[in-house]
């Protein structure tokens, strides 16, 4: 995979902006395949307000979104009416991230986040615009990476380093259970699980590491009086759909 920009391409061009839409753009058609499929991506053609690029084998979109500087614990995401709109529509995409380094012209991260690990939680609501602003009342959101599980960031290239194509592939494909959970209360426990685990920072852990999170996730389902057996029940299902592997005496791992 080339990780550089083709600089022709940005010749007649002024604004910074354009150029690195211009740049990153050309570079994910060039480089970048489906993480479902590994087919190649197409451009929609005609400025498709829910998306960048599709798959034409198996449909799936994605949306592109460009940084210089590192992604941190969060990134800005436009209107929050609007990003909540798409959250909650069966039309939402997928979206690519890309850190690029402008001194080089080339790109430093890229990873995909998958459209089932998207739920209302990780939109953060901004302040709205002061009075004096151009925009003044204007509401933004921010996408919260802290709310995202590991499993739901899925590196094609980390640190200047290419990762396998097998490895992107079997990273998206373990997750695509977490498509078919419709209800929103329901996926949010699976992804908070998830989450408790990464925290963990460990590929072993027990029951009793993941109870160790109780009184945080009282917190946020402050109406369910019975955390513990939840613990459970949603371990239960990672296992089932072989997220985990149950490996004995309240020991699990992660696959």
């Amino acid at each position: 995979m080339k990780l550089t920009f083709d600089a022709n391409l940005i010749a007649n061009y002024n604004s910074a902006s354009q150029k690195i839409r211009v740049l990153s753009e050309d570079w994910v058609l060039k480089e970048i395949y489906c993480p479902n499929c590994g087919e190649s991506l197409f451009e929609y053609q005609n400025n498709k307000p829910v998306a960048d690029f599709y798959c034409r084998k198996c449909t799936e979109d994605f949306e592109l979104k460009s940084k210089q500087a590192k992604f941190g614990k969060k990134v800005s995401a436009g209107a929050y009416s609007k990003m909540i709109e798409r959250i909650n529509s069966a039309e939402k995409p997928n979206f690519f991230f890309m850190n690029y380094l402008l001194e080089l012209l080339n790109v430093n991260d890229f990873f995909v986040v998958p459209k089932h690990f998207f739920v209302s939680e990780i939109i953060e609501k901004r302040k709205p615009l002061t009075e004096n602003a151009k925009r003044a009342g204007w509401v933004g959101s921010n996408i919260l990476f802290s709310k995202i599980p590991k499993a739901g960031q899925i590196f094609y290239i980390e640190n200047g380093k290419e990762l396998a194509k097998k490895d992107v592939l079997e990273k998206w494909q373990k997750t695509v259970f977490l498509k078919k959970i419709k209800k929103t209360d329901t996926k949010g426990w699976i992804l908070d699980i998830m989450n408790c685990i990464d925290s963990l920072n460990k590929k072993e852990f027990t029951l009793q590491d993941v109870y160790a999170f109780e009184h945080d996730l009282s917190v946020i389902y402050p109406e369910n009086k019975n955390i513990k057996p939840k613990i459970r029940q949603q371990l239960q299902f990672l296992r089932d759909k072989g997220y985990l592997e149950f490996i004995g005496n309240g020991k699990y791992s992660l696959t």
